[in-house]
């Protein structure tokens, strides 16, 4: 009986131990603008604030502002400061929802899509930006823009975690079988 608690632990152990990497991308933490915020002027910028603190570089970073209408209204590149990725904003112009679409270099070197809505509730004045490829837009906001998010698929991790448990519990009917 001992034998077979001991491999379950090492099993469950091995188990939890292999998941850690996984774990350690950036998680956004809060925005501002929050999360559906009803808004009655634009905001001059849109911070993203993580868990951790984020790579800067040279295009590491992305921050789209979409229109509800599919313009773009972000106004430069954005910037990182610590755990916060900081994007300029046009004055907004149509009331509706926008859509703040990111991608950015978690500290683990992996980049970490998302986005946040929020609404505009009185039209502004300002006219929309070129889009992200020179155009006036595709409406797609930066987590979209493309499919592959450059990290390890989990399939490898399901797959390792079923061999291990089934390793373990061979292991534990092999040394807890009564010897003859």
């Amino acid at each position: 009986m001992r034998r077979l608690l001991t491999v379950g632990a090492f099993a469950l152990v091995s188990l939890i131990g292999g998941a850690a990497p996984a774990l350690a991308h950036n998680v956004m933490v809060g925005s501002d603008p929050a999360e559906g915020a009803q808004l009655s002027a634009g905001p001059r910028e849109v911070r993203l604030t993580f868990d951790q603190p984020v790579r800067a570089g040279e295009s590491y970073n992305s921050v789209n502002v979409v229109g509800p209408d599919g313009s773009f209204w972000a106004d430069g590149p954005a910037r990182v400061e610590g755990n916060s990725v900081i994007a300029p904003v046009r004055e907004l112009g149509p009331a509706g929802t926008y859509t703040v679409g990111y991608r950015i270099l978690s500290s683990d070197g992996h980049p970490v899509p998302g986005k946040v809505s929020f609404t505009l509730t009185a039209p502004g004045g300002g006219t929309p930006a070129p889009g992200p490829q020179g155009g006036q837009g595709s409406g797609q906001p930066a987590d979209q823009a493309g499919s592959d998010s450059g990290g390890m698929p989990i399939w490898p991790w399901i797959g390792g975690a079923v061999l291990v448990v089934i390793l373990g519990l061979v292991l534990a009917l092999r040394l807890g079988a009564p010897k003859k």
